[in-house]
């Protein structure tokens, strides 16, 4: 097994950036983020141009080898094969498994699509996606037209769900402990990490929080 599918067998804590400016100090957050203990770190903006998010990937796939990490993108397919990233992740109206798997073939690429209902969660899997986000769980800016699915969904998904899911959607250190009692053993955030004013200890506090629960 490489090293790269051993870390995503074994991801706990996925970093997820909202970039609404060409911000060079983002590059320290996720090096902080990684240096905390987040496995995953995910190139997201609904603003920024494709040739800024190009330069931005790059400078993040540098950071992910050197943390021996991995580095994902959101929604774009196309930039995640430009960069190399490790994976892409695709909203409920993005490109269909069909027609990804026509552009990449199973492997090089793992490949998350979010969900927000069982229905969706079970389609996905029979999709043939390597992993689920589940949310939003609580309220988050960063999903507005959506209405929270609360951790009633997580106890679903736990029990149907065989194939690695992530909790999403405003999660932090004061509400992990209800995300983990609900069967969630991954979560992806995007405040609590990139929105803290010490990214490491923000990831690191959510790591043990993690790991306090399992034992």
């Amino acid at each position: 097994m490489n090293w790269k599918k051993k870390v995503f067998e074994n991801f706990r804590l996925y970093a997820v950036t909202d970039l609404s400016g060409d911000d060079p100090r983002i590059l320290n957050q996720v090096e902080a983020a990684y240096r905390g203990g987040a496995d995953i770190v995910q190139l997201r903006s609904k603003h920024l141009s494709d040739a800024s998010l190009y330069r931005l990937g790059l400078r993040f796939r540098k950071i992910a080898d050197r943390f021996r990490k991995l580095f994902f993108v959101n929604d774009r397919l196309d930039l995640a094969l430009a960069l190399k990233a490790d994976g892409v992740h695709l909203g409920q109206d993005d490109l269909p498994m069909e027609a990804v798997r026509k552009i990449v073939a199973p492997g090089p690429l793992f490949i998350g699509r979010s969900t927000h209902s069982l229905e969706q969660a079970l389609d996905a899997v029979r999709e043939g996606v390597d992993y689920i986000g589940v949310g939003p769980i609580f309220k988050t800016p960063t999903k507005q037209h959506y209405r929270p699915v609360g951790t009633r969904l997580i106890r679903k998904v736990a029990g149907r769900v065989r194939i690695p899911f992530v909790a999403i959607g405003g999660i932090n250190s004061t509400n992990i402990g209800e995300v983990l009692a609900a069967g969630a053993r991954r979560v992806a955030v995007v405040r609590a990490v990139f929105g803290s004013s010490d990214p490491c200890a923000a990831a690191r506090e959510l790591c043990e929080a993690m790991e306090a629960y399992e034992e």
